[in-house]
C-alpha cells in the first residue's frame, strides 16, 4: 500500500487530489496539512468528502515528520523547493503540483516568479511530469514536476506536429481560456462572482508564468528554439481549459489527422476526435482526459487550428499527479483515473 501525504490540501487542486486518492485502491492517505485549518477535520472544511475522509488537518511542519511513500505538494509556488531535499533524502518520492521544479533556468524562474531559486541542484534531476512525453523517465523518478494546466493542454495539442517536424516553429500562437478555479482559492476581487460572471477577459499578455514553461518544453520536443505567442483568458466558468492553437504546417488535412491518430492511438487519456469535431470544456469536466481536434484549411497561407481541452483541476493538476504516481510506483497508469467526464 502506498502511503501518501498532501501538503496544502485545502485549495481546489489539493482537495481534488484528495478526492482522487481516497478512491485509489492502492493508496492510503495518511496525512493532509493546512496551516490555516490545522486541527479541523477535513469533512468539516469540505463536506463533500464525508464520509470518505476521516482525517484532521495538521500543520505543514508536522506533516514533514510523517513517514510516507509519496508526498504531494499542492502549495503556492516557492514552497516545495525549501522542503523537498529533506524528504527525498529520507526516501520519500515527491510530486510537486506547483512550478518550483518546472523551469530549468534559475534566472528565468526568478524573473517570472519574483523569488530566489532554492535547491538548484535538484533542477536537473526533477522530471517534467507529462506522461505522454516523459513516461519512461517518470517511472524512474524520485522527484516529478507536475506540469501547469495551460502547458498540458498546449503541449499535447502541438506534440505530434513538433515531433514530426511538420510545423513552422517560428510562428506558434496559443489563445487559451481557463475557468476561474485556475486562479486558486484565495480571495481576489476580479474573481468574485459579481466581477467574473458574464465577463470574459485576457490577462498576463506576454508575461504569463506558463509561457516560459511551454516554450521550454516545445523547444525540447522540436530540438530548436521556438517563437510562441501565448495569451490566456479567464472565462466565466468554474473549471476547464480550452486552448486554441494556430500553427503553419507542411502537411495536408488528411496527413495531419493520420499523424495525430498514430501518435495518440495508445494513449489512455488523449482522445483524438474525428475530423471536424469541436471539443468542449464540459466534455472533460471531472475527468483526466484531453480531447483534441485538428482543423486544416485549403489555403496553405492560413494556419491550421488545433483545439485542446482538459479539466484544469484534473488532467491539468490533480489527475495528472495521480497518473504520475501510478507510473512511479509501477501501477497501471489508469488506476483510479478512468472515470468518464461529469454530465453537463
Amino acid at each position: 500500500m502506498i502511503q501518501a501525504a498532501i501538503v496544502g490540501a485545502t485549495g481546489y487542486t489539493g482537495v481534488e487530489l484528495l478526492r482522487l486518492l481516497v478512491a485509489h485502491p492502492q493508496v492510503e492517505v495518511v496525512a493532509v496539512s493546512s496551516d490555516t485549518q490545522a486541527g479541523q477535520s477535513v469533512s468539516a472544511v469540505h463536506p463533500h468528502l464525508r464520509p470518505s475522509v476521516d482525517l484532521d488537518y495538521i500543520t505543514h511542519e508536522a506533516l514533514y515528520e510523517q513517514a510516507c511513500s509519496v508526498v504531494f505538494f499542492a502549495t503556492p509556488n516557492g514552497t516545495a523547493m525549501h522542503h523537498v531535499p529533506a524528504l527525498l533524502e529520507r526516501g520519500s518520492k515527491v510530486i510537486d503540483l506547483a512550478a518550483d521544479f518546472r523551469l530549468r533556468d534559475a534566472a528565468v524562474w526568478e524573473q517570472y516568479y519574483g523569488m530566489p531559486r532554492a535547491c538548484p541542484e535538484w533542477l536537473e534531476q526533477a522530471v517534467y511530469g507529462l506522461p505522454e512525453l516523459n513516461r519512461d523517465a517518470i517511472r524512474e523518478a524520485q522527484l516529478v514536476a507536475n506540469p501547469g494546466c495551460y502547458p498540458t493542454a498546449t503541449i499535447l495539442g502541438l506534440l505530434p506536429l513538433l515531433e514530426a517536424g511538420a510545423v513552422d516553429v517560428e510562428r506558434l500562437i496559443v489563445d487559451a481560456k481557463s475557468g476561474i478555479s485556475g486562479a486558486g482559492r484565495s480571495a481576489s476581487t476580479p474573481l468574485l462572482m459579481s466581477e467574473a460572471a458574464e465577463n470574459f477577459r485576457a490577462y498576463g499578455v506576454h508575461q504569463h508564468r506558463h509561457a516560459p514553461e511551454i516554450s521550454q518544453v516545445l523547444a525540447q520536443i522540436a530540438g530548436q528554439g521556438v517563437s510562441l505567442t501565448f495569451t490566456p483568458h479567464v472565462a466565466p466558468m468554474i473549471r476547464g481549459i480550452l486552448a486554441t492553437m494556430y500553427a503553419w504546417i507542411t502537411i495536408s488535412a488528411e496527413e495531419a489527422q493520420e499523424l495525430y491518430q498514430q501518435h495518440y492511438e495508445n494513449e489512455a487519456f488523449v482522445d483524438l476526435m474525428p475530423a471536424g469535431s469541436l471539443p468542449e470544456t464540459k466534455s472533460t469536466r471531472g475527468s483526466n482526459f484531453c480531447r483534441i481536434s485538428i482543423h486544416v484549411g485549403a489555403d496553405s497561407k492560413v494556419p491550421a487550428v488545433i483545439l485542446s481541452t482538459i479539466d484544469n483541476l484534473v488532467k491539468g493538476a490533480a489527475g495528472q499527479a495521480v497518473q504520475n504516481m501510478n507510473l512511479m510506483f509501477g501501477l497501471s497508469e489508469t488506476e483510479a483515473l478512468s472515470q468518464a467526464a461529469l454530465p453537463a
